[in-house]
């Protein structure tokens, strides 16, 4: 066990993490088995003919910033060892990133070497200025988290972080209190929390009631929308930005989806793939802020950056969308 996760007891641990590894076996499998049927998922086309329009942008209502719109997130796909092919790779994925207008990428101590990995790349590609990296601090502890928040900047090659989130909430009283320090000192832009499940939605509303923070980084898609009922409003009412991980459900989306035509009304919403209806659904919602799939493919980043061009969907057209997405199930 290492020292970022000696703090949590085993039993939690594989609570945890077991199921993550298991849904991104599963995610994997499946976009592997939807490659040859792109005509109806849409994996790997080309962006659309209106590529050179930049990507819509969202403020990130504490500072005014204007965030684009498509992320990227590190979790297993970014953790892996130098073999040169594997970090060329990657490095294509950000550079599809980056030529699309897109900005965001989220990382942790957890997810392995994917902190080293990003911060490596962009160091080769002289590109830190193009990204807003965002990481987590996830252990026990002021001095321990102090050390892996240090830890992280060291693996991104960068003295100061865009955004500082209490992953999971993990003792998130004691480290919000470095966090603020440190965003006073500038090391940090902005800060924020985060958690992937559904049961936690409530613990995140009652902090974001309590505590003024900058971002809250929550699981959401089309399928799982426990976040419209009650937080993605409070988010808007405290001007809280939103990160939405997990767009696909770990790819019981692309599932659900595979050999399915897609509806009349993408087309509306200028949606060429499944990918970009689920991603689109999210950004539909004026709360949300930035998504952030993750991938290691430079195709699927190619995919999603294309849901953050041309048009979104209404209200009206969201309602239709999680209806006929329910009726697909």
């Amino acid at each position: 066990m290492s020292a970022e996760t000696a703090t949590l007891s085993q039993a939690a641990l594989r609570c945890y993490i077991s199921p993550m590894i298991e849904t991104y076996l599963t995610r994997r499998a499946v976009l592997a088995g939807a490659l040859p049927a792109a005509t109806t998922l849409g994996i790997g086309l080309p962006l659309p003919a209106d590529a050179s329009t930049p990507m819509l942008t969202r403020k990130i209502p504490s500072t005014g910033e204007a965030l684009p719109v498509v992320g990227l997130g590190t979790w297993q796909t970014f953790d892996i060892g130098p073999d040169r092919a594997e970090m060329d790779q990657r490095k294509e994925v950000l550079q599809v990133l980056f030529e699309a207008g897109g900005s965001v990428i989220d990382s942790s101590p957890m997810y392995g070497r994917a902190e080293a990995v990003t911060g490596t790349l962009l160091a080769e590609m002289k590109a830190r200025d193009k990204a807003f990296l965002a990481t987590k601090v996830w252990t026990s502890g002021e001095r321990a988290g102090i050390q892996q928040m240090e830890q992280s900047a060291a693996r991104f090659q960068s003295k100061t972080i865009d955004l500082m989130q209490i992953h999971n909430l993990v003792d998130w009283k004691t480290h919000l209190k470095t966090l603020r320090a440190w965003k006073d000192m500038g090391t940090f832009r902005t800060i924020g929390i985060t958690h992937y499940t559904v049961p936690a939605l409530d613990e995140l509303a009652r902090i974001i009631r309590a505590e003024k923070l900058d971002f809250v980084q929550l699981g959401y898609s089309i399928g799982v929308r426990a976040p419209e009922r009650s937080l993605l409003p409070l988010c808007q009412e405290k001007g809280v930005a939103v990160i939405a991980n997990q767009p696909f459900d770990s790819g019981q989306h692309f599932r659900q989806a595979k050999g399915k035509p897609l509806p009349d009304w993408a087309a509306d919403i200028d949606a060429q793939s499944w990918g970009q209806v689920f991603l689109k659904y999210l950004l539909g919602h004026p709360a949300v802020t930035c998504v952030i799939p993750g991938t290691a493919k430079p195709q699927h980043m190619r995919d999603n950056v294309a849901a953050g061009l041309g048009r979104l969907p209404g209200e009206a057209l969201r309602r239709r969308m999680a209806a006929d997405w329910d009726r697909l199930g």
